[in-house]
């Protein structure tokens, strides 16, 4: 005290000056602080209520932002405070958002390419995509494609073919259905057709808006099964995939997975392709029945042996195999454009344990299953009998996959065996080393399944 007093009048008084601007230094910052806060504290609290009264804002807010509930004296003590009623926001906005996902929330559209080789169970396969309500279901687009252009096997022509499946499978899954005006026969007018291949496998080619009413003297090549509709609107058919919240495709025409790279990285696609494949051993035998003017050769050989087997025509077989296996291996190696997006699946899994695999197939492709899907499975894998017709869809699954083996004679399993062992090793199918071992019910022909066939 006796040293401030002794201190000159004018040095006091600067001192004082200073601690007097401090504490309004001080006071002039908490106030600001004060400010801030509650200006934070009044946004959140209006996110909050709009969020509180419409939902719509978590699509609009990208689901990631949430709202704290105040603090009890109306605002945010610290900083510390609002950062912990952000985190909580936030995950209260996330269980929304995954409960509203639940309540039906469609999520990302999806684009599904279902890849096989005839024969293979792919139209019974293909049901599951084009029983789902959601989605927009194309049976065999590409037949149209084969129909028009010519293009020989092998060389420059496989790869030909090849880019021109691709480019328009591509504007298909785009829901730009006017590419197949290009390759249908007779050419549509004023976008109308009665001819697209396999109309009525497509539901959504024959509900309503597609389905229009029926018109007298227009025969309908390829009819809607269930009910009676005009020729196909293209137009309108266009819309109806826009509309619907994710795509399907099967088709048998397009082997090479390597030409489909640019599909999986359009960034206007989100590509996942399903590759079912079948023991060809089943393939052949169900081929020489429903194809039968083409085996004729074949069922010579094998019910005679009297006509040899022609060279080409294993080597044809074995082309098929060697296709097959090649685009199951490039798959398998999960290279970065493909990971995430392969899924390599064995009909005779699905035969035996149908909605197993479609609850598999549904969640790879990141889709839900729906009550109607598993209903259709539960009425056509289940039929006393099988369905009338090479075509049919409705069959006892888990009795019917492997009927081939009491029917083929062994020296033509042995054929195939010969020419296919490199895939049939690859998809584990065993091969038989007797007829007694073919014809044995009790001895397996299959390996299990890889889990890391999902890729």
């Amino acid at each position: 005290m006796e040293i401030r007093r002794a201190l000159p009048q004018d040095i006091r008084e600067l001192l004082h000056c200073l601690k007097m601007k401090s504490k309004y230094a001080v006071l002039l910052v908490f106030v600001i602080s004060l400010i801030i806060i509650e200006k934070e504290n009044n946004f959140i609290s209006r996110v909050s209520d709009k969020l509180k009264q419409s939902p719509q804002a978590l699509a609009e807010a990208n689901s990631t932002e949430v709202s704290p509930a105040p603090a009890k004296n109306g605002s945010l003590a610290s900083l510390q405070e609002l950062d912990a009623a952000f985190s909580q926001l936030r995950s209260h906005l996330y269980n929304i958002t995954l409960q509203l996902a639940g309540d039906g929330d469609p999520g990302p559209r999806r684009h599904v390419l279902l890849m096989a080789t005839t024969r293979t169970g792919s139209s019974f396969v293909g049901e599951f995509f084009n029983q789902q309500g959601s989605i927009f279901y194309l049976f065999e687009p590409l037949w149209h494609v084969e129909k028009t252009v010519t293009f020989l096997p092998g060389g420059a022509s496989a790869v030909g073919s090849a880019l021109v499946y691709r480019d328009v499978l591509k504007q298909l899954f785009l829901c730009d259905l006017y590419i197949l005006e290009n390759f249908i026969s007779p050419v549509p007018e004023g976008h109308l057709t009665p001819f697209l291949f396999r109309r009525g496998s497509s539901h959504s080619l024959c509900e309503e808006p597609v389905c229009t009413p029926s018109t007298k003297k227009v025969f309908e090549k390829y009819y809607c099964k269930n009910r009676r509709c005009g020729p196909l609107n293209i137009t309108l058919a266009a819309e109806a995939c826009r509309h619907k919240q994710h795509v399907a495709l099967k088709t048998v025409r397009i082997r090479q997975l390597e030409f489909l790279q640019p599909l999986v990285e359009d960034p206007r696609l989100d590509l996942r392709i399903i590759q079912l494949v079948r023991d060809p051993r089943a393939v052949l035998a169900s081929r020489m029945v429903a194809f039968s003017g083409k085996y004729e050769t074949w069922k010579k050989w094998a019910s005679e042996g009297e006509a040899p087997l022609r060279e080409e025509e294993v080597q044809r077989l074995r082309g098929n195999c060697e296709s097959i296996r090649v685009s199951a291996e490039l798959g398998l190696r999960r290279p970065g454009w493909l990971r995430g997006r392969y899924m390599l699946v064995r009909y005779e899994d699905v035969a035996r344990a149908p909605l197993q695999k479609a609850r598999e197939m549904f969640r790879f492709a990141g889709l839900p299953l729906t009550q109607q899907v598993e209903e259709w499975i539960g009425r056509n894998t289940q039929a006393p009998h099988d369905g009338n017709g090479v075509y049919s869809t409705c069959k006892n699954s888990s009795e019917q996959f492997d009927k081939w083996r009491f029917s083929m004679p062994f020296k033509l399993a042995q054929v195939v065996q010969d020419a296919c062992a490199p895939a049939m090793q690859l998809f584990g199918y065993k091969l038989a080393s007797s007829p007694t071992a073919l014809a044995n019910r009790s001895f397996s022909l299959l390996e299990e399944a890889q889990p890391a066939w999902v890729t």
